[in-house]
């Protein structure tokens, strides 16, 4: 293909991988590079992150996908940076230093605050004023974990800021939030004004100081990059950077959705199951921001699973090392050698079910306390059956987030776009059509990194329509449901809704022994 600039560069700061890729203004990929990390777990439940590791990521990946792209940095018109959820935010001091490691969205320590925050703050007040509620995942329960267990950062912190914020500052100079970062930190955030709430700042103890006073829309330039941001990162001084967004949110954007009834499930790390929709639809039991695309009149609603290829990558780590020495020798990854044996199993892998909260969960049941279960076990079962009841867990989680949705009133059209991790399995594909019973597309090419590039282009006025991401991408050929998996998918969806209830008190006494 012949390369013509300009050039757009988007980056997408996940969990345990950052991915930047450089497209052309009709969205053709050019370059991509790809860096791992891990998260820290020093204790049970809990994770975080210094932000020196998706620096030195973004900072890896921006040089890498420029040296494949053999393009000059003066070609790059424009940056778009997401990034995940980033819990807490970074407290930086006065001199915008980090002043501990970031706790991200996964992190489940704030157990406590929660307990005073139910007690203390009316909720009705905080979802009429937020559209959101009460969990150990959001940011602001993190900020008050802070406040009450590290006293000495607490009285330090300057500010306190989202993981791709953060670069965008190390790059610029220049210091802002997104409406979708924002928003997703919940309790401290007015979904309506589209501001910080005062009153709610003060109610909770958060003072609106540590707060970026700066919020912005996701397409709009932050700043440019300075000299110093240059050298550091490898782009050319000058070159715009957008205020990007939450990784899900701009993973939603890449797969298209735009209308009512659409929706779409990221599944990396994490799952999210998002819809986007102007703000009628908003409930309690499911996490709403301002959307990156029309981000002043547009809200985007998801439910979310904890862990979901986390799950994945725990099983090839712990228990899956032959399929690693395997997948060496073949140039394939473990994850498809996996797949093949899963595959040969049943729908149920012979009566096995798993519940998938190995870090608490999130919606629709919002307990930090809860515990991943393999139910069923038999001498009989093997690696393979735990790896597929694994996947299944998954593709329950979302059926579940599903239905709370549904009992909001949203009417959902019967296709769900697939973004991910889970996109690139056939079997994956497959399991969470029958289990859900819609079909599922995989949009090729479609991540929060090429949603970045095209933000950034918007943002620079290259590209002219969020709507252009249906030219970018393309959609493979359709999963359909397989009827007489869904009905046995059908019987087991009952029987895991009403495994958490019979266990969740023994999940509670257990999740108290490990404190």
């Amino acid at each position: 293909m012949t390369k013509t600039g300009p050039f757009l560069l988007g980056t997408d700061i996940g969990t345990s991988l950052t991915k930047t890729v450089i497209v052309d203004v009709q969205g053709r990929e050019i370059a991509s590079a790809a860096s791992e990390y891990g998260v820290r777990h020093p204790h049970p439940l809990w994770a975080e992150q210094w932000p020196d590791v998706w620096l030195h990521a973004f900072i890896a990946t921006t040089r890498a996908a420029l040296a494949k792209a053999d393009v000059a940095p003066e070609e790059i018109a424009a940056v778009g940076i997401s990034g995940l959820y980033g819990g807490s935010g970074i407290p930086l001091s006065a001199k915008m230093e980090p002043l501990r490691p970031c706790i991200i969205w996964m992190d489940r320590r704030a157990v406590k605050e929660v307990d005073w925050l139910r007690s203390s703050i009316d909720p009705d007040e905080l979802f009429e004023v937020t559209g959101n509620g009460v969990d150990t995942y959001y940011g602001f329960a993190k900020m008050l974990w802070i406040k009450r267990n590290e006293p000495e950062h607490w009285t330090r912190i300057h500010k306190l800021v989202a993981p791709h914020d953060y670069i965008i500052y190390r790059l610029t100079n220049e210091l802002a939030i997104d409406q979708s970062a924002a928003g997703n930190i919940g309790g401290v955030f007015d979904l309506r004004a589209r501001r910080w709430s005062a009153r709610m700042c003060q109610k909770l103890g958060i003072p609106e100081a540590v707060l970026p006073e700066r919020i912005v829309g996701s397409t709009e330039v932050v700043g440019t990059v300075t000299t110093a941001g240059a050298k550091l990162s490898g782009l050319a001084a000058g070159t715009p950077l957008i205020s990007g967004g939450i990784d899900a949110a701009v993973a939603t954007l890449s797969a298209g959705a735009f209308n009512a009834g659409n929706h779409v499930a990221m599944i990396g790390t994490s799952m999210c199951w998002g819809i986007v929709h102007r703000g009628e639809n908003v409930a309690p039991r499911l996490v709403s921001m301002p959307y990156v695309a029309y981000p002043s009149e547009m809200v985007y609603t998801f439910g979310g699973a904890a862990t979901a290829g986390a799950l994945l990558r725990w099983f090839r780590d712990e228990f899956g090392k032959s399929e690693l020495a395997l997948a060496a020798q073949r140039e394939t990854n473990a994850y498809a050698l996996l797949d093949e044996e899963a595959a040969k199993l049943s729908a149920g892998a012979e009566g096995l079910i798993v519940l998938p909260y190995f870090m608490g969960e999130r919606s629709p049941i919002w307990d930090s306390s809860a515990r991943g279960t393999i139910l069923g076990l038999t001498l009989s079962h093997t690696r393979a059956h735990v790896y597929r009841a694994l996947l299944e867990g998954v593709a329950f989680a979302l059926l579940h987030n599903i239905e709370a949705g549904l009992a909001t009133g949203l009417q959902l059209d019967e296709t769900c776009v697939l973004v991910g991790g889970a996109a690139k399995s056939t079997l994956w594909r497959q399991i969470l059509s029958d289990v859900t019973g819609y079909r599922m597309v995989a949009a090729q090419g479609s991540e929060a990194a090429l949603g970045d590039a095209l933000l950034a282009g918007i943002g620079v006025g290259l590209v002219d329509r969020f709507e252009a991401i249906r030219d970018w991408v393309e959609f493979e050929a359709m999963t359909t449901p397989d009827p007489e998996a869904h009905a046995v998918y059908t019987r087991l969806f009952a029987i895991y809704k009403a495994t958490y209830p019979s266990l969740r008190a023994l999940m509670h006494l257990l999740s108290a022994e490990a404190r």
